[in-house]
């Protein structure tokens, strides 16, 4: 797994234009292929599979092993999403587990510095500040938990504690998209499948950057223009970037323009007639904030809604009339205006979702979910696919993209989100805590009927100090980094320091900002040293075995839930029992007897507990059409997207478009497509009318700049594993801020430079890189959040979309100063 920084370098720069694509060349070929190897043959190797440990794509990896240690990682060409193909950061995927300083002992801070403790002792203080913290204590888990970690949480929560403040991080990257989905179709998650994109002959960009993000699934693109396919590339953004250099069309648009670009597509195919008048009048209705009284105008819709406010999520009905008559103040002239993006452009776009004969696919990910319209953007996307008909076809259709491995599986799908239930249940539906209830044997009452706080809201109210209110005040955090992840960290995590009454628990592998301020430190196996199942961005389930054992006394986190479970109905918490006095974590072996799950040398013995989880959430999945595969099937599959249905033979078969009679067996015969869990009862989707919005934060004299933060194809998230892989870090060793050339060259900065780069928030200091991977426009900069020793997430804006509740992390007012103009006499204050 050696390779110095210039071939890194050089692997990277491949990668991100996807020229390392050659295992899927044969994908969509005539002649037949020869069979596929299950795995490579290395003498004294073992192999076995596993989604990769990276992004919501959901490549395989064949991980080798030898001597108890991971020694080898390939590309599983059996996988039908990679191919055999994995991007850089999967190549060395093998490496997160071997860092020097990962964790292998819990430690308590005692006297400000941590300690090393027993696992008894620090299973029993976790219990015990639950029990003193009640309706105080509140759950972090993350898109990145397994399925059955996610599920095991829940249900602590949820049918022990009575307790709703659970959240995860992808509240931080995809609460938009699941709005979106449910406020135009009823139920969260793609209708569509990566197969879409071998059979699409344009693709759509809404703000985002596969070509460094998602390369794997870039490149079955890329590689279809190799084999002489046509497909025409538009990229919607706010910068240009390594995907730029492979569209032929780049929309450069301001800071939220994706609203009025959206919506000048719809205004120009209703002025010339070519909506699919046929589709919306059998599949879709309209909507918005208001129902207007009569036909009205923008600017008096607007009015109407600033007065009375939004109806919520779902809005209020509106018809065809009024809706053509809101949109149509979104010409080409005016769109330009607010948007940036030049008039004929704009048509350009409408004149492809205007011809019946193209195959149009939009994909999107955190352009367009990081934004306080995030719910409306991701409306407007859907509904100009279904006004134009453009919808429930190969190639033909909106998808979005994920970040973390299972932010569909374990979050969205299990639910393990502050408002949600298994099985797409509501917390604030009587009905459905009824059902739990049930399902889980609870005597009547148990299930809260309050809505927890989202993410913002709980770290918020953990870091206000105890006079002014604040009403968590213990925090348990599993597989993820919000000391370095949050918006706004000052204020939404480092704020917590020197509060004493305040206790934070972090399960985690390697030390992070956020075990920086934790109370209690508990290591964590990760990946491949435990078993685990995954959900990816396709709707697809992903079974893996634990290979090797964790480093020291590093220990499973469902086991760490499971344990605490357990030492709160030692210590007298009644919620951990059922209605029939048994723990609601049993599990029974063959012959009937109880397993003591909770003692780790019986975690790994008689029975596997993640099957035992899987099966018990399985069950949920049903509720709401998402029927999960079992979990043999997963076992000898890479991957099945739900709903898997059991065929009259006994064998399984996956869905690849929902929604579509001939794919998805619940659409009934004749219907061609049914959205069978509408909104509005009725089998149709809805198409909304979302007005243009101002960002929450603007430029100004004092910040004339728009900054906004990303990720880069080296490093994954905040850098926690792949900044222990020496290739990677020596790749992209340190943070950057990009500007652009001109603006430079206006101040005098030159590149490489150091520069002071400050908003309202905070300020800090950053090496200027120009005309490197990416290029900015005039008056935008660009910092990727992955390192911890430059934090950019203190300087990002907290503010949130009002449905999704996710932060924008992509607008924020600055101004950069160069270091040597700065004057040392100033006052540190941050300024607004």
């Amino acid at each position: 797994m050696s390779l110095d920084r210039r071939e890194a370098m050089k692997v990277a720069a491949m990668s991100a234009a996807c020229g390392l694509a050659g295992s899927l060349a044969s994908r969509g070929s005539a002649a037949p292929q020869p069979p596929l190897p299950e795995r490579p043959e290395v003498p004294g190797v073992e192999w076995d599979k596993a989604p990769c440990r990276f992004c919501g794509t959901g490549c395989h990896v064949q991980v080798g092993v030898q001597d108890g240690k991971v020694v080898a990682i390939a590309g599983d060409q059996q996988a039908e999403v990679n191919r055999g193909l994995l991007c850089v950061k999967g190549y060395h995927v093998g490496g997160i587990l071997y860092g020097a300083d990962r964790l292998t002992k819990p430690m308590l801070r005692v006297d400000g510095e941590l300690q090393p403790i027993e696992w008894d002792e620090a299973i029993d203080i976790v219990a015990r500040r639950i029990m003193e913290a009640g309706p105080k204590f509140g759950m972090y888990l993350s898109g990145q938990s397994t399925i059955p970690e996610g599920y095991a949480g829940n249900k602590l929560m949820r049918a022990g504690l009575s307790n709703n403040h659970l959240d995860a991080n992808a509240r931080l990257c995809m609460a938009s998209a699941v709005t979106g989905f449910l406020s135009t179709y009823g139920v969260d998650e793609p209708a569509a499948c990566y197969d879409d994109l071998d059979n699409c002959d344009a693709l759509i960009l809404w703000g985002n950057n596969p070509a460094e993000m998602h390369p794997v699934l870039f490149s079955r693109v890329v590689d279809r223009r190799i084999r002489g396919d046509e497909i025409e590339i538009y990229d919607i953004g706010t910068r240009w970037t390594r995907t730029t250099e492979r569209a032929d069309h780049h929309l450069l648009m301001k800071p939220h323009g994706d609203l009025a670009i959206a919506n000048c597509v719809a205004q120009q195919l209703i002025e010339w007639g070519a909506v699919d008048e046929d589709f919306v009048a059998k599949h879709c209705n309209f909507r918005a904030d208001r129902t207007p009284e009569t036909t009205c105008k923008h600017d008096d819709y607007l009015a109407m809604v600033a007065e009375k406010g939004s109806a919520g999520l779902f809005g209020e009905p509106i018809d065809y009339a009024q809706y053509k008559e809101l949109v149509s103040f979104y010409t080409p002239e005016k769109a330009s205006e607010l948007s940036g993006v030049p008039a004929e452009q704009l048509v350009m776009l409408a004149k492809l979702f205007a011809n019946k004969k193209r195959r149009i696919v939009s994909l999107w990910c955190m352009g367009m979910n990081q934004h306080t319209a995030g719910t409306a953007i991701n409306n407007l996307v859907h509904g100009i696919h279904l006004l134009s008909g453009h919808w429930g076809k190969p190639g033909d259709g909106p998808q979005s993209l994920t970040g973390q491995p299972s932010a569909c599986g374990t979050v969205r799908e299990v639910g393990t989100l502050s408002h949600a239930l298994p099985g797409g249940r509501l917390v604030v539906n009587p009905e459905h805590r009824a059902e739990l209830e049930q399902r889980w044997n609870l005597p009547e009452g148990r299930m809260n009927p309050e809505i927890g706080f989202h993410t913002v809201k709980m770290f918020e109210e953990f870091c206000k100090p105890t006079a002014e209110g604040g009403a968590i005040n213990t925090i348990w955090v599993q597989v993820t980094n919000p000391g370095q992840s949050l918006p706004n960290t000052k204020k939404l995590f480092k704020a917590k320091e020197g509060q004493p009454d305040k206790f934070l628990i972090v399960s985690e592998v390697y030390p992070t900002a956020t075990t920086e301020l934790a109370d209690l430190v508990l290591p964590s196996a990760m990946w491949v040293e435990k078993n685990g199942v995954y959900g990816n961005s396709e709707r697809r389930t992903q079974q893996w075995f634990k290979m090797v054992d964790p480093p020291g006394e590093a220990r499973d986190d469902c086991w760490q839930i499971i344990a605490v479970a357990r030492r709160l109905l030692e210590l007298g918490h009644e919620g951990l029992k059922d209605k029939d006095g048994e723990w609601l974590f049993t599990i029974r072996d063959d012959n009937g007897q109880e397993v003591p799950i909770w003692e780790w040398e019986n975690y790994y013995g008689s029975v596997n507990v993640d099957r035992a989880l899987f099966d018990e959430y399985r069950q949920f999945t049903f509720l709401k059409h998402k029927n999960v595969a079992p979990y043999d099937q997963l076992v000898t599959h890479r991957g099945m997207r739900w709903p898997v249905i059991e065929t009259a033979n006994g064998g399984f078969k996956e869905t690849r478009w929902r929604f579509v009679e001939g794919s998805d067996v619940y659409v009934e015969p004749g219907k061609e497509l049914q959205f069978y869990h509408s909104v509005t009862k009725d089998d149709r989707a809805l198409i909304w009318f979302r007005p243009h919005q101002d960002p929450a934060e603007t430029c100004s004299g004092a910040y004339p700049f728009m900054l906004t933060t990303g990720r880069v194809l080296e490093h994954w998230h905040t850098g926690t594993m792949t900044r222990r892989v020496k290739q990677l870090s020596n790749a992209m060793p340190k943070a950057y801020l990009e500007m652009n050339a001109d603006d430079a060259r206006e101040m005098g900065i030159a590149n490489g430079e150091e520069v002071e780069v400050r908003t309202a928030r905070g300020k800090m200091r950053l090496p200027v890189w120009l005309n490197g991977r990416a290029r900015p426009p005039r008056g935008t900069l660009f910092v990727p959040f992955f390192d911890e020793t430059a934090s950019i997430n203190d300087l990002t804006l907290d503010a949130i979309d009002p449905f999704s509740k996710q932060p924008d992390y992509k607008k924020s007012a600055a101004r950069v100063t160069k270091t040597a103009d700065l004057d040392p006499h100033s006052s540190d204050e941050v300024q607004p």
